[in-house]
């Protein structure tokens, strides 16, 4: 299923900013960032319940926030792009340089 994730971690402290690039790498661990706090990940229920736990083991809940929507498997039809960047495909193939 897919599963777009957005965040808002307060940076005001350093250990904000720690906050910041934990959510960021488990992120970028499991999908590909569309926008600066804006994941789209194609995960099955164990990928994210994990990540889902993982996360909410990193913020402070009284200064920070996350989203998870669950697109499902047809997302597709669901995700409309309007704008510069391109957009991928999650089930495409994955070049790493």
């Amino acid at each position: 299923m897919l599963v777009l994730i957005t965040y808002d971690v307060s940076t005001a402290t350093p250990e904000g900013q720690k906050r910041l690039r934990q959510v960021a790498k488990q992120c970028v661990n499991h999908g590909q960032r569309v926008q600066k706090s804006v994941f789209e990940c194609l995960l099955d229920p164990a990928q994210f319940a994990s990540l889902r736990n993982r996360l909410e083991k990193i913020i402070d809940p009284t200064q920070d926030s996350i989203r998870f929507y669950l697109l499902g498997n047809n997302w597709k039809r669901r995700i409309e792009h309007i704008g510069i960047k391109e957009s991928y495909d999650p089930e495409g193939i994955l070049l790493i340089e």
